[in-house]
């Protein structure tokens, strides 16, 4: 008899032994738990199926009989019996009501099954058992709020879903990522402030919990913006071992008339403003000089247009959605991939930890997100002049190269007819404002400037994309309290690309928001020739929206600043003969603009890659400069209510120098390229 066949007898006799004691009372649950992991392990989940079956058959009255049920449902679980798991989790509660963990699956199994309201309804069950707090409940109480907070927030319930978060807040305020969810729901709702503290959450934790992204929207601060994503990295990523995941070393291919393998990763390759940005990008690439391979980690799609053309017109497409991070990280390392992109940033399903593994020589960061990655391992960005000026680069641990125009088009969009404005709901002889941008990017001072303006220009109106109907309804009340009439806010509902694309061509002007101004909207709205109105802040996201006007060729529509921005927007209402030479000049430059010039992006874009290869060969690769930003995060979260309406850079920076040079005076801080230089200090 050989070792193979002495185990397998050895362990078809230890089975039935365990279920004999199972049986007789015999088995405690130490073992019944040892044993029942140990077969999970080697792969014989049914055996431990079994074995729990039989002790719970035979030992009714044991009082550990709620874990063992709970025990049950999780290896049901795992061989993908979700309604047995159910019953199991059942079981327990029946036994045990305010098991905290048997509530925590049980919701999640009914979320899993499509159940949102059914798991929504288990959790708040354990809320209403629990009205006293155990440091045990505590947890479970807090974990409840977040998956109830979550749930509904997916759902689009997010004015039913904020009490329940802040709930979650005020028990654990030290865990930021329930705020992260918090905060950007308030954002999406209009609520201002936007961050609101209480004796047991402080200003300072919310501003801590903010994320990169909703940042964005919140405050014009540059510096702090770069600290909070590196801050943001190391709590998302932290430090994955690498130790098994030998760095990528660079393929010689520089003069050789080998191509260069390009790698675009994201989840919004499809039918989004992301998707519908990069698309013609992709079938416009030199296939002479470039592969392009594509990952997408995003959901599941069927038929979507825009994979559909991506797919025809690339080399090799890669779906990683269900793939663990390191495991997607070695297929593009066995893909041998020179240059990865990161199209994701930290926007929604990105998978930022894959590019800590470093799967390729070189790691860029471009198209995705409006800022810097603050990484260790993006060592590139790609953007315009305009959105980063000479003497901006200080703001981005990135190497910045530089296109024309950071935001691609699609030429090829699909435009529906022209509406009429009846047809939109829209009064006929009305001057129209509009703004198509997502309700978060709706601060309290750009609201206010645009009240001002309709103040000041009697029967126009402002046309804005539906928030939701509470959003919509707070904007309006906020409009009737300045004594604005509210039916002068007008809502488009939500329509499909090819009509909202069609639509927005019948307003007159589109007011630009601040500090987060419209980027693909942007684009969208001079392509069917709407005129955006403009003012550039600092960040990324708040200069996006003046380089994209800048390359539709029409610049005189870029202000100054807010008062430049709200003087100007009265005035071409009051002379809409000049709004409609510049409606002119815009569809005049339409076609022979930077902002269309595709083929001129792709082949910059290719150059700009082979210069990155180049680099690389030479071992000139940059390394990210992450020094001091936990200084000025400390700096940035102490200015951060002073950056939420437009300063000027002077003032901006020299506040910064101030708080600096006092840190400084009580402990040296070593000099960096960016605001605290030698230079500086001697000046400050």
């Amino acid at each position: 008899m050989n070792e193979g066949q002495q185990g397998a007898q050895g362990s078809a006799a230890d089975y039935a032994a365990m279920i004999e004691l199972a049986r007789t009372q015999r088995l405690s649950v130490a073992d019944l738990f040892g044993f029942a992991e140990g077969r999970v392990a080697a792969g014989a989940r049914a055996e431990a199926i079994e074995v729990y079956k039989a002790w719970l058959a035979f030992n009714e009255a044991h009082p550990l009989l709620h874990l063992v049920f709970f025990n049950y449902s999780v290896t049901l679980r795992q061989m993908g019996d979700v309604t047995g798991s159910i019953h199991a989790l059942r079981a327990a509660l029946k036994i045990e009501p305010k098991f905290g963990h048997a509530h925590i699956n049980l919701g999640r199994a009914y979320e899993d099954s499509g159940l949102g309201a059914l798991a929504i309804q288990q959790w708040k069950s354990f809320i209403d058992l629990t009205s006293e707090i155990t440091p045990d409940r505590l947890n479970n109480r807090f974990m409840m709020l977040q998956h109830i907070g979550r749930v509904m927030e997916n759902a689009g319930l997010l004015e039913e879903a904020e009490p329940y978060l802040w709930q979650a807040i005020e028990l654990r305020p030290d865990k930021p990522e329930t705020g992260q969810h918090w905060s950007a729901i308030r954002q999406r709702l209009c609520k201002w402030p936007i961050l609101t503290p209480t004796e047991h959450a402080s200003m300072r934790q919310l501003i801590d919990s903010i994320s990169p992204l909703s940042l964005g929207s919140y405050s014009d601060d540059p510096i702090f913006q770069l600290a909070k994503a590196a801050r943001y990295n190391r709590s998302l990523v932290g430090r994955p071992d690498t130790s098994g995941f030998p760095r990528k070393t660079v393929a010689k291919k520089t003069g050789t008339g080998a191509r260069l393998r390009i790698g675009y990763l994201s989840s919004d390759l499809r039918d989004h403003a992301v998707g519908f940005a990069l698309r013609e990008v992709l079938e416009l690439h030199d296939k002479t000089s470039v592969e392009i391979y594509a990952y997408y980690c995003g959901d599941p799609v069927n038929n979507d247009p825009t994979q559909i053309r991506m797919k025809a017109a690339i080399d090799c497409w890669r779906e990683i959605g269900q793939i663990p991070d390191e495991a997607a990280a070695r297929m593009i390392a066995d893909d041998d991939i020179d240059i990865l992109i990161d199209v994701n940033g930290y926007t929604k399903h990105a998978r930022t930890r894959i590019f800590a593994y470093r799967p390729a020589p070189v790691i860029v960061n471009f198209c995705g997100y409006p800022g810097s990655m603050g990484s260790p391992f993006h060592q590139y960005m790609i953007t315009d002049r305009l959105v980063v000026p000479e003497g901006s680069e200080i703001y981005y641990s990135e190497n910045v190269k530089f296109i024309a125009c950071t935001q691609p088009v699609d030429r090829k969009r699909v435009i529906a007819e022209k509406p009429t404005r009846a047809e939109v709901g829209l009064p006929e002889k009305a001057f129209v404002y509009a703004c198509f941008n997502g309700m978060q990017k709706i601060t309290e001072a750009t609201y206010r400037q645009w009240l001002q303006i309709l103040a000041a220009t009697p029967g126009s109106v402002l046309w804005l994309l539906t928030g939701g109907d509470s959003a919509d309804q707070r904007l309006r009340d906020i409009a009737a309290a300045a004594g604005i009439d509210p039916q002068r806010i007008i809502y488009a509902p939500k329509a499909g690309n090819a009509k909202h694309l069609a639509r927005i061509a019948v307003a007159d002007l589109f007011l630009d928001t601040f500090p987060y101004g419209a980027h693909s909207t942007a684009a969208d709205a001079l392509t069917v020739g709407l005129p955006v109105l403009t003012y550039p802040g600092k960040t990324f996201a708040a200069r996006f929206c003046h380089s994209i006007v800048d390359a539709a060729g029409i610049p005189e529509l870029i202000c100054r600043d807010p008062e430049d921005y709200v003087a100007r927007a009265i005035a071409y209402a009051r002379d809409t003969k000049s709004l409609k030479k510049i409606r002119d000049a815009l569809a005049a430059r339409r076609d022979q603009s930077v902002l269309r010039d595709i083929p001129g992006l792709a082949r910059r874009l290719e150059e700009i890659y082979w210069e990155m290869q180049g680099e690389a060969e030479r071992d000139e690769t940059p390394v990210p400069d992450l020094r001091n930003l936990d200084v000025y995060y400390e700096i940035g979260a102490e200015l951060v209510l002073a950056n939420l309406v437009y300063q000027d850079e002077q003032t901006y920076r020299q506040q910064y120098l101030q708080k600096l040079k006092a840190l400084n005076d009580f402990a040296p801080i070593p000099f960096d390229n960016r605001l605290w230089t030698a230079e500086a200090a001697a000046q400050a």
